[in-house]
This record gives structure tokens, C-alpha cells and sequence, in this order.
């Protein structure tokens, strides 16, 4: 097996090299003509100019459109996204989950009543997905576990992807793959060049500890990547595990990630191939990353952690919010000048002018990023972002709806979220050729991330594999800012039930 891998990664490398030399001989070619054409008018054409002066004229020419060829910044193109759906088994109602986390035994009455009111309050529908880990009796946290989560997650994508692109794995020339919070050995990068059989020379990065902004990251890393190595495609797979982040502890600010995350994960196959452009869907136009780091109150607004009684999970301080709406604004100061109309660039530079210049107290003025793009993916962290982003960039409950859908269909998938919603507006028949797409994401450090999609052709809505095709005729649906659960709408297997404490709740 390992021979014939080999082989096919060998063989792989033709058409990079055939690609490049018949690019080369097209210039050269065209520079003898214009040569020729050139010698042999020169008499009459040329006022004199000696035929010597002629070809050095035309080769500096030849050389110079070849040099701007080879210099140019190679276009990048997002050939398909596949997005996880779990089985029924993995569905987790709010009832159920509820019902297991009072059934394992380790949280306080205090506790379960915090989660219920927050799950309440969350935005979160009733077919989101838990590993089979956490919805078992008793819970089954190991990193046994934890792979089988993982497995069927990457493997499930990346089998969909590669079908629905009819690309072969030894034709990926780069492989990224996120994932925060797990990060065995082998890799995720090595399990997937493994299932896959990809080619020896594979350039491969496995990123992990980077939050929810890591698709994007990963995003920017692949259009690097893909600049230097011509004429091949690069596979991102983003996704997070559950099963060994669940906090079992009674700490509140870190109970408030067992009512938002959930079971999830996407792959999306990119190419710098001329040939791709007529079937891709888009084509990457802008990235801009936003790190924060560097000041102590956004490094530690999200940090993974233990509890005094030595239980590990991630604990989100009060300051969340002020961080990421910091994060935010220095975001679109980059993003603004290369995306939006010069009228509402003037806008916002003559409000710096006048507050840095003339020390007017006049309020910052907000660029209206509905006039640059026709659709927003914003990271479905939770509800109070989303409220916050539609109230600050004056997004309407359209604009909003694909990422409110996403929170209460999926749940919190981390750094896949943003291809739920891009599917989202896909499904619902939304995406025109010519529109523009913006994807904001936010994760720990504290980062802030976008991404700029252009839509090269208008997409079909009724195309196989998306994840929301099953249901997306019922959808918008109706989220209450509260709905209360009906904690008797799920019973065990056994016939038990569980109810929280009337005296904590």
C-alpha cells in the first residue's frame, strides 16, 4: 500500500510541471510572432529602427509580460463545502440534555438550574447533536471517545466534499485541519492522509488552541499556501470535540459552554486551477485577521482551565463582549478601505479627521456594510453576539437569519459554523452570481477574523448534500428570547425521568 500511495503522488506532480511549460512556450511563442511581424515591416513601419533594435524591443516585452504572469497572485477558488449532520441518536433535545446532565451526578442543584435558565435562554433549538459520550448513562469521557466523536465527524465531511467535487484525495497537494481543544498523536493532518492514502508530499498543518476563529485562520493559511504551490487544490476541515470539553464542575462561568456547544464540523476544498473557476461556487477576494493578544484582558477572556476542584473546562469572563466588540472595530478599520464605497469611506474618515484633528467630540461614524455586501455569516457563538452584531452593523432579521438558524439548529459548532450558514443561504436559494459574502469569526487570544467571498455562479438550491436540505422548506422559524423547557418530554430508556430543583431554578 505504501508503494502504490507513493506512486500516485508522483504521478500527481505531471500536471503542475506540464501546466507551468505550456504557459512558458504560449509567451515564447507569442514573442516570435511579434518578432517576425516586427522584422519584416520594419522598413516601413518602424521609421528606420534596425531589426537588432527590434527583437531586443520585442524579448524585453516577452520577459516582462512573463515576469508579471508569474508574479500575479494566484486566484483562489472555493470548489465545494460539505457540512456533519449526526444520526437521531446524537440528537439532543433540550429536554434530554438537561435529563443526562442531572442523571451523571456531577453538578449541584445550583448548577443544573443555571444551565437549565441559560439553555432557556440560549437560542437553541431541539435537534442540536451531543457525542454519544454525554448522552449515555453514566458518561463515557475518555479519549477512546473522544476519537470516535472526531472520526465521524472528519471522516464523514471529507467523504462528502471530495464526492460532491469529484476530486480524488492524491490530487489534494495541502491539507489543513482545526481543532481547538483536542490535538492527539498521530494528528488529525496524519489520520487524514492515512484514510485518504494522499500523496507523500502533501503539505500538511494542524492547528489547534486558536477558538472559534481558527476556519478562518485555517482560510488564510490555505490562500497562502496556495501561492506557492501552483495548479492543486487544498483541503480545510474545521470542527471541535465535545466530548472531552464538556465541564463536569460547578464553576459558573464555566458551565455556560455545556448550553452552547455542540457536535459539528465542515470541509471545504479550495483550488488555484484556472480549470475550477467555470464549476466553483467562489472565489476568496479578501482575508483580514485582527490579534489582540498583546492586551491582558482579551488574552484572558476566554481561557481553558481547572476549577478548584480540579475539573477542566473553559471559563468565558464578563468582559466577552467589550473584548470582541474591540476585536471588531479594529476588524473593519483594515476591512473597510478594501470593501466599502468611497462615499462611506469619506464618511468615516471625516469623523477621524474631526476628532483627531480638531478635537471635535463627534461619534465615530459606522460604515454601512450592507452597501459592500449581500450576505453576513457571522460566527454563531451565542445569542447575545449575534443581538450585538445586528444592533452595531444595522443588520436586518434577514441579514441575521442565517446565523440565528445555524445557533438553533446546530448549536455552537466553533470554527464550523460559518459553512453551516454559508450552506444556509445556499439551501434557501439566496446566492446570485456576482454577490459578496462576508465572514466574521471570533475565537480566544482574542481574535477577529474575516473572510470576503465572491460568488461565481448563481447556486442551485436543490443541490445534494447540503445539511440543511431535509428542512429548510419550515425554516425561518420563531426563537423566543425564553422558552421554557418541558423537562417531562424525555424520558430514559429505563422509564426515569429528571426534573431540576423547583427551590434553584
Amino acid at each position: 500500500m505504501v508503494g502504490s500511495r507513493e506512486q500516485i503522488g508522483a504521478t500527481t506532480q505531471a500536471p503542475n510541471k506540464v501546466s507551468m511549460s505550456r504557459q512558458v512556450f504560449h509567451v515564447l511563442l507569442l514573442a516570435a510572432v511579434v518578432l517576425l511581424a516586427s522584422l519584416l515591416s520594419a522598413k516601413e513601419k518602424l521609421l528606420g529602427l534596425s531589426p537588432a533594435a527590434v527583437a531586443v524591443a520585442c524579448w524585453a516585452g516577452a520577459v516582462a509580460a512573463w515576469a508579471y504572469a508569474v508574479s500575479r497572485p494566484r486566484p483562489v477558488y472555493l470548489v465545494d463545502l460539505s457540512g456533519y449532520v449526526g444520526g437521531p441518536s446524537h440528537e439532543a433535545s433540550r429536554a434530554k440534555t438537561i435529563a443526562h446532565f442531572g442523571r451523571c451526578g456531577r453538578f449541584s442543584d445550583e448548577s443544573m438550574a443555571f444551565q437549565k435558565r441559560m439553555l432557556e435562554r440560549s437560542g437553541l433549538g431541539e435537534q442540536t447533536h451531543f457525542p454519544a459520550s454525554l448522552i449515555s448513562v453514566p458518561v463515557d469521557m475518555c479519549l477512546r471517545t473522544a476519537r470516535e466523536e472526531s472520526h465521524a465527524v472528519i471522516f464523514g465531511v471529507v467523504d462528502e466534499v471530495l464526492r460532491r467535487a469529484r476530486v480524488a484525495a492524491a490530487d489534494v497537494g495541502v491539507l489543513i485541519f482545526n481543532s481547538s481543544l483536542l490535538s492527539p498523536t498521530p494528528s488529525f493532518t496524519s489520520l487524514i492522509a492515512n484514510r485518504y492514502g494522499m500523496r507523500r508530499d502533501v503539505v500538511s498543518h494542524n492547528l489547534s488552541g486558536m477558538g472559534c476563529s481558527a476556519g478562518i485562520i485555517a482560510i488564510d493559511l490555505a490562500k497562502r499556501l496556495l501561492q506557492v504551490h501552483p495548479d492543486t487544490y487544498a483541503l480545510v476541515v474545521s470542527t471541535e470535540n465535545i466530548t472531552l470539553n464538556a465541564y463536569m464542575g460547578n464553576n459558573r462561568p464555566m458551565l455556560v459552554t455545556n448550553t452552547l456547544f455542540r457536535v459539528g464540523g465542515a470541509a471545504i476544498l479550495l483550488s488555484n486551477r484556472g480549470a475550477d473557476r467555470r464549476r466553483a461556487k467562489y472565489q476568496l477576494i479578501h482575508t483580514v485577521r485582527t490579534h489582540r493578544g498583546a492586551h491582558d484582558q482579551s488574552f484572558g477572556c476566554v481561557t481553558q482551565e481547572e476549577d478548584d476542584a480540579g475539573c477542566v473546562g473553559v471559563s468565558l469572563s464578563k468582559e466577552l463582549m467589550v473584548v470582541a466588540g474591540e476585536a471588531l472595530r479594529t476588524n473593519i478599520t483594515t476591512l473597510g478601505p478594501l470593501v466599502l464605497p468611497m462615499s462611506e469611506q469619506l464618511r468615516f474618515l471625516a469623523t477621524v479627521v474631526l476628532n483627531r484633528v480638531f478635537r471635535a467630540n463627534v461619534r465615530a461614524y459606522l460604515p454601512d456594510f450592507r452597501l459592500a455586501f449581500d450576505h453576513f455569516c457571522i460566527h454563531a457563538g451565542g445569542r447575545g453576539v449575534l443581538d450585538e452584531l445586528e444592533r452595531s452593523l444595522k443588520l436586518s432579521a434577514w441579514h441575521m437569519e442565517p446565523s440565528r438558524m445555524t445557533l438553533c439548529r446546530f448549536g455552537n459548532t466553533s470554527s464550523s459554523s460559518l459553512w453551516y450558514e454559508l450552506a444556509y443561504c445556499e439551501a434557501k436559494g439566496r446566492i446570485r452570481k456576482g454577490d459578496r459574502v462576508w465572514q466574521i469569526a471570533f475565537g480566544s487570544g482574542f481574535k477577529c477574523n474575516s473572510a470576503v467571498w465572491k460568488a461565481l455562479r448563481t447556486v442551485d438550491a436543490s443541490e445534494e448534500g447540503n445539511p440543511w436540505t431535509p428542512e429548510v422548506h419550515v425554516l425561518p422559524i420563531h426563537v423566543p428570547r425564553v422558552s421554557p423547557i418541558d423537562e417531562t418530554a424525555y424520558t430514559f430508556p429505563d422509564g426515569a425521568t429528571y426534573k431540576v430543583s423547583v427551590s434553584h431554578a
